[in-house]
């Protein structure tokens, strides 16, 4: 108690300055991770970050149970953490270097893309939605948002690729090495074709769902990933997100959906508020400063 006492004591004690500054930090420090996360969820790295919170789970646990033993081998596990982290973390810092030098750490795809861009690419994924439906040319595109696709990316044919529709109706075309599979979208750049999704086991999915609206429903399960699919069989365009699928959208449905999903990441807007809210924080420091 008297612990609680001397630390609501020194927050009484602190001016707005030092209370502003704190919360800064803290919010800073919270967005680093959090973007950090996102940089490493959907590949390997994902994987092994859980494995070593299992790893540092166990640690004190064994140690309560007083099972020695394993205790003892975590233990000694645990000096080689250094080395094993960076072996381990090898390929994915780099990476995240990578995306640091090259400004995309704020914001993966559209955080650098510009409004124009963005309505450039709805209008490309629009019009090729509706020129296979008319063919009943079958369609798998995803369009990655925050969440990371490098595992679901590792597993199809690298390209790098101004997103059009020509381009698309290429790859789709059945007698393309590559139209069963899905394109990744990353900004308004195909950066790979021919890639294999998750298939959902969702025990919602009726009899009719066939195998492609069911790996749209998987990645978009899995990811904040927007899928776009065509049904080679009905023509029938569909979207799907955050694992809910939108079925027989025509080509004003489909261009309202896409615009309402994609334009939340317009990066000259958010990048504005980002500014604003920073030169507004810094103008209250300057004027309790001055009190």
């Amino acid at each position: 108690m008297d612990a609680v006492n001397a630390w609501l004591g020194r927050l009484g004690s602190m001016n707005f300055t030092s209370v502003l500054t704190a919360v800064i930090d803290i919010t800073v420090v919270a967005f680093v991770v959090y973007k950090l996360m996102m940089l490493v969820k959907g590949t390997r790295a994902w994987q092994i970050m859980w494995g070593l919170g299992i790893f540092l789970l166990l640690l004190p646990i064994s140690s309560m149970l007083h099972l020695r033993a394993l205790n003892w081998l975590l233990n000694y596990f645990s000096l080689l953490g250094p080395v094993a982290l960076v072996i381990l973390f090898y390929p994915e810092l780099r990476h995240a270097l990578e995306e640091v030098g090259r400004l995309k750490f704020l914001g993966r795809g559209f955080a650098s893309l510009r409004s124009e861009d963005i309505t450039a690419l709805i209008a490309q994924l629009t019009k090729v939605s509706e020129e296979l439906s008319k063919a009943s040319i079958g369609a798998l595109i995803v369009v990655e948002r925050e969440v990371g696709l490098d595992t679901i990316i590792a597993t199809g044919s690298r390209m790098d690729a101004l997103v059009s529709s020509e381009l698309l109706r290429t790859i789709f075309h059945p007698g393309s090495p590559l139209h069963d599979g899905a394109v990744i979208v990353r900004g308004n750049r195909i950066v790979a074709a021919g890639c294999t999704l998750p298939l959902s086991d969702s025990p919602r999915l009726g009899t009719m769902i066939h195998t492609r609206h069911k790996a749209a429903l998987g990645v978009s399960e899995q990811s904040d990933a927007v899928v776009l699919v065509v049904s080679e069989e009905t023509g029938m365009v569909s979207l799907s997100v955050e694992g809910t699928l939108f079925r027989g959208l025509d080509s004003e449905q489909t261009r309202a959906k896409l615009a309402e999903l994609l334009r939340t990441g317009d990066g000259h807007e958010s990048m504005f508020h980002i500014r604003r809210t920073v030169s507004s924080a810094f103008s209250r420091m300057r004027s309790g400063s001055s009190d």
